[in-house]
């Protein structure tokens, strides 16, 4: 089976501070699908024994217990399956980037494990099996356009105007999610409006998203480092309508329905040595 592993921006963020429970933080997202995506193959092998998992990308396979070995695991503990796979990620996702990546590589193992081995499995358990490898992971098993509420396991989904093209630009340097949540609520926090974020993404009202998003990781992020805002204001001197960065960084993103303007900046960052793509917003 061959299966596409999305990335998505995170157009805002906004932190409702720390659950005392467990300490992680309670957010406000709006989270887009892109269509800029891993491809990942899985091959069930004829006979019981070790599973594979190789990677183009040696950064991911020098991590230990990445996510896709983790989601393989789960899935194996919770419905007793003795096959083995040889499993190959081929990532066009930055890495260490805040665009998903690595967790949405763990949501297509376990959708392609479900069908493969036809385990019927019920959504609510492939659910709690996402979310015990991370907050980002159950988003991916159905990426659209989406209110995220909670620890990232409350989703809404919502609508945004079609056409929408979004320009990745992330520098070679990248950001620990760890690192910027650790110093996260050492900052002022942003005046973010969710739901009008949402009404200009069903309008294509990309002025209105730009008054009213935000992101309150950006802060930590840009202290841990500075390039991220200097890319941030690029995008907007280049032109786009609505910038920001995803996450927790490093990636900025810029989103303009005009082709033209988002072709000449994404030329513009690759000369300068940015880490680039130019993709669109799944609808």
């Amino acid at each position: 089976m061959i299966i596409k592993s999305y990335a998505k921006i995170n157009l805002s963020l906004k932190n409702k501070g720390k659950r005392p429970e467990d300490g992680y933080h309670e957010l406000e997202m709006v989270n887009l699908p892109l269509d800029l995506h891993d491809v990942i193959e899985i091959d069930r092998l004829p006979f019981e024994g070790d599973t594979y998992i190789t990677c183009n990308d040696l950064r991911l396979l020098s991590v230990k217990g990445n996510l896709c070995t983790l989601a393989f695991e789960a899935m194996k503990k919770k419905y007793g399956f003795k096959d083995s796979f040889r499993i190959a990620i081929h990532k066009n996702i930055p890495f260490a980037a805040g665009l998903g990546g690595g967790s949405s590589n763990a949501a297509a193992v376990i959708l392609a494990l479900n069908n493969i081995l036809k385990l019927h499995a019920k959504p609510e358990d492939l659910q709690e099996i996402a979310l015990s490898l991370g907050a980002d992971v159950p988003y991916f098993l159905d990426p659209k356009p989406m209110k995220v509420t909670g620890i990232g396991d409350v989703m809404e989904p919502i609508s945004a105007k079609k056409g929408l093209l979004c320009l990745v630009v992330k520098p070679i340097e990248g950001l620990s999610t760890k690192d910027v949540y650790s110093i996260c609520d050492d900052f002022p926090l942003e005046e973010i409006s969710t739901e009008d974020v949402i009404g200009g993404l069903k309008d294509g009202d990309l002025a209105r998203i730009e008054k009213t998003r935000g992101n309150d990781l950006f802060p930590a992020a840009k202290h841990l480092l500075p390039k991220v805002e200097d890319i941030v204001k690029k995008i907007k001197d280049r032109g786009f309508e609505v910038a920001g960065m995803s996450g927790s960084g490093s990636s900025c993103f810029g989103l303009t329905f005009d082709h033209r303007l988002a072709l000449k900046a994404e030329r513009l960052f690759i000369k300068e040595g940015y880490v680039v793509r130019l993709t669109k917003i799944l609808n």
